[in-house]
């Protein structure tokens, strides 16, 4: 029996760990060669191990997503080997710190931007040509709901998430005309080592697992997802556009 996402070939950033490795590996399981991309190579290699004694198939890209110039390179890549790309899920992220606006160092501002904002828009600036060429291409990002709730002392983290937001639905407007669907998940609170961090008083054992997260994550990357521009809150399960 075919898979549904069969002879398909899908980006995953941040893979190697928590969300970004659920999804490589539930995407893998459903049928598509994923091209994983992180800096910990161990956790790309156990992601390998993994999609493998499954029977998928994975490439493997140690990067750091704010080397511009590589996410360039990936794109010119693909297309040599593939010529499509089918999914890109935009996945890596990182916390900053939890402290007031005003006490924010800009090295800390600058980092959080740079990989929640500027790597997700180098990922479309490069790949975006090769999802035109799918015929369904499908692109995810994943949001937070600290967006909208203006919390004390995360600041960078919302305001970034907040510009990838306005970032992601202004490419699902240009791209309404296409075959390109393109939306956000929200995850809502996730047994990952980032939540932890973020709240450390938190019992783990009352939130759902990445695992839990991807299943649902992949219905928005199957071709048959047409919704475009909307906000997949995994919480609630709904799917809203805003």
């Amino acid at each position: 029996m075919s898979k549904p996402l069969e002879n398909r070939v899908a980006v995953v950033t941040g893979a190697s760990r928590g969300i970004g490795y659920a999804i490589a590996r539930q995407l893998a399981a459903e049928g598509a060669h994923v091209i994983a991309l992180a800096r910990t190579v161990g956790g790309l290699e156990e992601l390998d191990d993994e999609i493998k004694a499954a029977g998928g198939s994975a490439t493997l890209v140690p990067t750091n997503v704010c080397d511009y110039a590589a996410i360039d390179r990936l794109g010119a890549a693909i297309h040599e080997r593939w010529g499509k790309l089918d999914v890109l899920v935009g996945n890596a992220g990182v916390l900053g710190k939890l402290t007031p606006v005003g006490h924010l160092e800009p090295k800390v501002w600058d980092e959080v931007i740079a990989v929640n904002v500027t790597a997700n828009w180098r990922l479309i600036r490069s790949l975006d040509p090769l999802l035109q060429r799918s015929d369904a291409g499908r692109a995810v990002f994943i949001s937070a709901g600290a967006v909208h709730k203006g919390i004390a002392y995360w600041g960078a983290y919302s305001t970034s998430k907040a510009a990838l937001e306005a970032l992601v639905k202004t490419y699902a407007t240009e791209t309404a005309t296409t075959n390109v669907r393109v939306n956000i998940l929200n995850p809502g609170p996730i047994r990952t080592a980032m939540r932890a961090r973020a709240m450390p008083g938190e019992d783990p054992n009352t939130l759902p697992a990445p695992a839990d997260l991807a299943r649902a994550a992949t219905n928005l990357c199957l071709p048959e997802c047409c919704q475009s521009g909307a906000i997949f809150d995994f919480q609630d399960g709904t799917l809203t556009a805003r």
